[in-house]
């Protein structure tokens, strides 16, 4: 699952793109942004939505409304997963002027042909889109025939001071809560060669931290030939890119973690010490009724080994609350394996029933039910990070400096420099203290 971050916008000739939800999304935004902007484009919003919740889609629905408010003169292009998935919802609404799925958002001919549509964006005298002869509003096919998948050369993001590198897209899985295998598709690889190619540039950019992003990162590899895992990859970075200082891994499965990828962890210290895992539940029977691969054993003992294997790891995870059938002591053990794995960053979803999914036509529990577990998850959550600030106190940190005089540590956790800084800097910090959320910088260069 991704986590649903607020709409972020990056302008640059008159485009802008308003994202929601994954780390993908951030890799495929600055894509787009370059695309459209060479093709000519002006006035140009493009939102990148996230359907992993109906709460996601809400939020898109009501920020292109708010966007057409701002900026009644620019067009509006709705894409992402919650398009692809629902492309008739956002097509009639008269703010937008055309929808684009997953895969036509990443093709630049795509933006070159709407750039020379004269009947793209045009508005009747009642204010809706009229009918587009030369580009066709809802541009959608279907997403489970793409079988490849591409890395998108960039030099940099410029509205942040790390950078995305996708290496998967799609997933084979079937949770029986997900909707994301019905916006993305099958699960398809880029070749190792390009991704370790896209890292030198970046590197070679002065990037100083990357991230590899996928829907399911740890089935990397199987359509490749040879099958090369996700392991074989990361150390084909680590070993020749030399010149990135730290690369850093997006959301994993913990039992598909091979061999290969353990021995990078524990062994390389430009790999982030830093692993987000997908666990959703803490009992074995809501897993099962998930549909997840793992048991509430795998995940404990995963993080034990792992961490003896490199003590300085940072652990977070993916909570489903209230997911249909659970009661009170499966949700409770849901909150134990906080502690038991020792998590520090917590992703909290509160069970949100997506139309066509199996877990939907499953006995539902009330919306209060979920709320107030999701806020006792949470609550669990807070605790657990403010022992791990509590540990950070007086600990000399790596930090790599973002925009906003805030930066990050090996483990992700974010530091505040009270005297400000400039971004895109590793900097050794002494750790002075913390504000409840955040680590307070000391001393540093």
């Amino acid at each position: 699952m991704a986590d649903i971050m607020p709409a972020r916008a990056a302008d640059g000739q008159g485009v802008q793109v308003v994202t929601f939800g994954c780390r993908l999304n951030i890799q495929e935004s600055e894509a787009i942004r370059r695309q459209a902007e060479a093709a000519g484009h002006r006035e140009l919003i493009v939102v990148n939505t996230c359907a992993v919740t109906s709460e996601a889609t809400r939020q898109a629905r009501q920020v292109i409304r708010r966007l057409h408010r701002d900026h009644p003169d620019a067009r509006i292009v709705v894409t992402g997963c919650a398009a692809q998935i629902e492309p008739a919802r956002f097509a009639g609404m008269d703010e937008v002027a055309a929808v684009l799925g997953n895969h036509e958002k990443m093709q630049p001919g795509t933006w070159s042909a709407l750039a020379a549509s004269n009947s793209f964006g045009a508005r009747t005298g009642s204010g809706a889109v009229s009918g587009l002869d030369a580009f066709e509003k809802v541009q959608v096919s279907d997403i489970a025939t793409v079988t490849e998948t591409a890395v998108h050369m960039l030099d940099g993001f410029d509205a942040h001071t790390r950078a995305f590198v996708q290496v998967q897209n799609g997933c084979d899985h079937a949770c029986s809560f997900c909707i994301i295998p019905q916006g993305r598709g099958r699960s398809r690889s880029a070749p190792m060669g390009s991704v370790v190619e896209q890292v030198r540039r970046l590197a070679g950019h002065g990037v100083q931290e990357v991230v590899l992003t996928g829907v399911d990162m740890t089935s990397y590899g199987t359509d490749l030939p040879g099958a090369p895992a996700l392991g074989a990859l990361v150390q084909a970075i680590l070993r020749h890119v030399p010149e990135l200082p730290r690369l850093r891994l997006s959301s994993l499965d913990a039992v598909e973690v091979d061999d290969a990828l353990r021995e990078a962890i524990a062994g390389d210290a430009r790999l982030m010490p830093h692993l987000h895992l997908s666990l959703q539940s803490g009992d074995d029977l809501i897993l099962k009724r998930m549909k997840r691969r793992h048991s509430r054993d795998d995940a404990i003992r995963f993080c034990a080994e792992m961490r003896m294997a490199r003590p300085d790891l940072v652990f977070g995870a993916d909570l489903i609350a209230g997911f249909p059938t659970e009661d009170e002591a499966m949700f409770c053990r849901s909150l134990d394996i906080i502690e038991a794995c020792g998590l520090t960053h917590l992703h909290v979803f509160p069970y949100s029933a997506r139309p066509g999914t199996p877990a939907a036509r499953m006995p539902q529990l009330p919306g209060a039910v979920i709320s107030e577990r999701a806020k006792r998850l949470r609550e669990a959550g807070r605790a657990a990070l403010l022992r791990h600030l509590d540990s950070e106190q007086d600990q000399v940190r790596m930090v790599l400096t973002e925009r906003g005089d805030v930066g990050r540590t090996e483990g992700f956790v974010p530091v505040v420099f009270p005297q400000g800084t400039a971004p895109g800097r590793l900097l050794p910090v002494l750790i002075g203290g913390h504000d409840g959320q955040r680590l307070i910088a000391g001393f540093h260069e």
